[in-house]
This record gives C-alpha cells, sequence and structure tokens, in this order.
C-alpha cells in the first residue's frame, strides 16, 4: 500500500479538510516541523509521497537523495521555494503546486495591515502593560500623512498600497521590476533603492524570497532608515539579515519592527528577537486561515489521485515527467 505523510499540521486540521480515505493508501499526519536532517531522513524514509504545507520543511539535496523511496512531493502553494528543484529533477521526483484561494481578497495583505496599526499604536505592548497595572505607557503619532513604503509592488504590495490609501499616507515603492508608470497606477511614487529606506515611516516587504533577494536588506539598508521608523516583514524571514535587524532594534536605529517570518521556523524560544520589546512577532499566520489551509489539502489530495492514476497534475518542474521514479 502507498504511505503518504502530511506534514506540518501545526492546526491538526488536515485530517478532517480531505476525503484522505478516497486515497486507498496509509496517510500519516505530522503536526511538528523537523530541522535537524537526520531525523528528517529518519521520519520520512518510508513514504512514497509527501504533502507539505507551504514552506515548513526544509528539502535540500541532501535530504531527497537520502528518500530512495519517494516518488511525489504535493506542495501547497504557487511556489515551492523549500525543495532543491533541481535535486528533485534529476531524481525523478515531481513536485506539485495548488493553485486558486477559498478567501476573498489576500489574506497576507490583511495581515500586513494588522500588523501595521498593532505595531504603529503599540497594542501588543498597551495590552500586556494594562495586564501588569499600567495604563499608557508609549506615545503613539497615528498614520495618515506618514509615508508608507513597500519594497515590491506585486500583487500583495498593490492591496498594502491600497490600505495606506485609505489611512491618508503618502505611498512609495521600490521593485525589481517596478517602474514609474506602473508605481503611479497604484498611486505611489517610484523611488531608488535608498530612497525608499531613508523616506519610510513605515516599510513593508512584499518580494519573494530568490536568490537576488535573499540577504537584500543590510545593516546598510537598516542605517539608512529614520529612528522613528517601522520594518514590517510578512514576505520571507531570509530577505532581512537577522544579525543586523536584531541589532537595529536594540540600538534604536529603528523604532520597531513587526515580523511574521524568520530565518527557521517556527522560531525558537530563545531568539534574541524574543527578548525585545520593540518587535511584534507572529508565527506566520499571513496565508495560513482555515479556509485557505482547507483549500490546500483539499486540492493536495486531488494532485494525490492524479499521480496515483498515472497523470500527475500542477507539477511545478514538468521536465521531470519522463522518468519520474517508480
Amino acid at each position: 500500500m502507498i504511505q503518504i505523510a502530511v506534514l506540518d499540521d501545526y492546526l491538526h486540521i488536515a485530517e478532517d479538510a480531505a476525503d484522505w480515505a478516497s486515497l486507498n493508501a496509509e496517510v500519516v499526519f505530522f503536526d511538528n516541523t523537523i530541522h535537524d536532517l537526520d531525523d528528517l531522513v529518519g521520519r520520512l524514509a518510508p513514504f512514497d509521497a509527501l504533502v507539505t504545507t507551504r514552506e515548513r520543511t526544509r528539502f535540500p539535496r541532501e535530504v531527497l537523495e537520502r528518500l530512495p523511496n519517494l516518488k511525489l512531493i504535493a506542495g501547497t502553494g504557487r511556489r515551492q521555494a523549500n525543495v532543491d528543484l533541481e535535486a528533485a529533477n534529476e531524481l525523478g521526483i515531481p513536485v506539485c503546486v495548488t493553485t486558486g484561494s477559498a478567501t476573498r481578497g489576500n489574506t497576507t495583505a490583511e495581515l500586513t495591515w494588522g500588523l501595521v496599526l498593532a505595531l504603529t499604536r503599540h497594542i501588543g505592548w498597551e495590552d500586556r502593560q494594562i495586564r501588569e497595572g499600567r495604563w499608557q505607557t508609549r506615545v503613539a503619532e497615528g498614520l495618515g500623512g506618514k509615508t508608507l513604503g513597500i519594497l515590491g509592488l506585486g500583487r500583495i504590495g498593490t492591496i498594502v498600497a491600497r490600505y495606506g490609501k485609505v489611512f491618508e499616507m503618502d505611498l512609495i515603492a521600490w521593485g525589481p521590476t517596478l517602474d514609474a508608470d506602473r508605481a503611479g497606477q497604484s498611486g505611489a511614487e517610484y523611488v531608488s533603492w535608498e530612497g525608499l529606506f531613508s523616506c519610510s515611516d513605515v516599510l513593508s516587504i512584499h518580494v519573494p524570497l530568490t536568490d537576488l533577494s535573499r540577504g537584500w536588506i543590510t545593516a546598510r539598508e537598516l542605517e539608512l532608515m529614520k529612528p522613528t521608523a517601522f520594518l514590517i516583514n510578512t514576505s520571507r524571514g531570509p530577505i532581512v539579515d537577522e544579525a543586523a535587524l536584531v541589532n537595529a532594534l536594540r540600538t534604536g536605529e529603528i523604532a520597531g519592527a513587526a515580523l511574521d517570518v524568520y530565518d527557521e521556523e517556527p522560531l525558537p524560544v530563545d531568539s534574541p528577537l524574543v527578548g525585545l520589546d520593540n518587535v511584534l512577532l507572529t508565527p506566520h499566520l499571513g496565508y495560513s486561515t482555515g479556509a485557505t489551509v482547507r483549500q490546500f489539502f483539499k486540492a493536495s489530495v486531488e494532485n494525490l489521485q492524479a499521480w496515483m492514476a498515472g497523470s500527475p497534475i500542477h507539477v511545478l518542474n514538468t521536465e521531470v515527467l519522463d522518468h519520474c521514479r517508480v
């Protein structure tokens, strides 16, 4: 019987989200992420197919090469940055994706704006102060008339820009393929890389993690920011040099940060970010609504059914189809 592992089901909703019984396979659900590569290989060695939850578990070449039984990765979401696709191609492992969404709008843009408000108005901080018997301990200035900088004015960044207009913020943007005309369509001024950091009162990141964007924001960029500025990251942790960010927050180079993504997830309890009182932390909630995750698993069952029938669908690395593992 085919063995399938469903990974990183933190919320314990996968089993009831889709008709796994229709696969006539042995399906095992895991609710935690393993970072140690030897332990990960030990867990996954028996399985023919893996259903991943976005990018929670990473599959570098050294893991894929040690999983000889693995014949399919049924990934969720449009990108699979957690998988070494070159290695998957060489090893004959198709990597599937899911398309479409069960929700209107964009959940990551919604969370971004929640973080903007919570950080700039010190909502999480003041909640803790009330519970400890203190009242109004930090001054907030509001958003109207301030400058919202957007790094990456794509699908999500464009929605965030619309929210910024509602709050009467001035908009500036920079992106690797952005120009003045496209920025203007969203009501934003196209600025230079340096101008994005030096002029923003709130800077929000909305670019995918690629070889280009990895480590983009360094100590130099953070030094360009105003000491009153806030950084929001709901994209991917490694876009920002985490050590440089911790230093900027400790020394007051910037006023604060709100982070939904990290270099290592789940965020270790001993991370220096946890001890800072000017950073707001959420556990990668951007896409993770119940409706979205349930849709992921339903679509994954459809991908598994097609693969088991011999005709894989929604394959990201289509070049692998002529030499799949059997």
